[in-house]
């Protein structure tokens, strides 16, 4: 009989960071990279480019241990707006990534038994999950006007990252699992707001979180950016160490800082923290 002691759960740290938009959830990762974690980013948001900056700034012997995918469907101007140029192609080509990540020369293996030392980032799940809408879109059947039912595509959409997520935070993906995403405010039947993950339609928002034994929101608190880990009224954030942990940690250090206190590990930084400045620019090359 297994034993809590032996519990898997200071092995692989697996969270979500919400926070509404450019309140430093991108850049923040730059703290892992110079603790030596290796970052393996699916980049659907194509702004990965404060990450760099603050990698090379703060820890640049360690820039090759970002390896990043950026996938975002390519889009055209016509006269009914913005739409696909050609077959919706991000969302498959994410899920080839999580079984494989393997794409013209790179080949890193299987995701799943990447181990302790690397993390695998979603940026974001905000995106993603319009990339499954648009995945899914053109694959549901048309009705008698010629139009694919709206319901039908959400539910499937909605369905496709459910999966995703049930994958990345199952005991056999053995591998840290960091998901960034914005923020959806919804008002309840008694009205009150509550903010969620952001991702497809307000009914799978407050569902997410359930996959997830940490979340953790970015926000501004007296002029600064920060990492909030206690819940309020507003968030229901979650925090597997809660006897240990702050309230609070800034965003230059603070992310490094909690998967150390998640695995149990000591509070070490190996190199400086990076700045929220950068001032150093070297050219590198990005896959896509």
């Amino acid at each position: 009989m297994p034993s809590l002691a032996d519990h898997q759960s200071s092995e692989f740290v697996k969270l979500i960071l919400m926070g509404d938009s450019k309140n430093g959830k991108t850049g923040s990762l730059a703290s892992l990279v110079s603790g030596g974690y290796k970052l393996r980013i699916l980049d659907f948001d194509n702004g990965l480019d404060v990450l760099r900056q603050f990698v090379l700034r703060g820890c640049p012997d360690k820039i090759g241990n970002v390896e990043f995918r950026t996938l975002r469907d390519t889009r055209k101007a016509t006269p009914v707006g913005s739409v696909i140029d050609g077959v919706p192609r991000a969302f498959p080509d994410a899920l080839k990534m999580l079984d494989r990540w393997k794409y013209s020369d790179v080949d890193l293996g299987v995701p799943a038994e990447w181990g302790g030392d690397t993390i695998l980032v979603i940026d974001s799940l905000t995106f993603m999950s319009d990339a499954a809408y648009d995945f899914r879109e053109p694959l549901t059947p048309r009705g008698a006007g010629g139009k694919p039912d709206g319901r039908a595509v959400y539910g499937d959409a909605q369905e496709a990252i459910v999966h995703v997520l049930a994958t990345l935070t199952s005991a056999s993906f053995r591998t840290n699992v960091v998901v960034i995403s914005h923020v959806d405010y919804q008002e309840n039947t008694d009205g009150t707001k509550k903010g969620y993950p952001r991702s497809i339609g307000q009914k799978l928002s407050p569902k997410i979180p359930t996959y997830f034994n940490n979340i953790f929101r970015y926000k501004r608190s007296s002029g600064k950016l920060v990492i909030e880990t206690v819940a309020s009224p507003m968030f229901d954030l979650a925090n597997a160490k809660p006897f240990t942990m702050e309230k609070e940690y800034p965003i230059e250090a603070g992310l490094l800082t909690i998967f150390n206190h998640l695995k149990g590990a000591p509070v070490v930084i190996k190199s400086e923290p990076p700045k929220l400045t950068p001032d150093k620019i070297t050219t590198v090359v990005r896959r896509s």
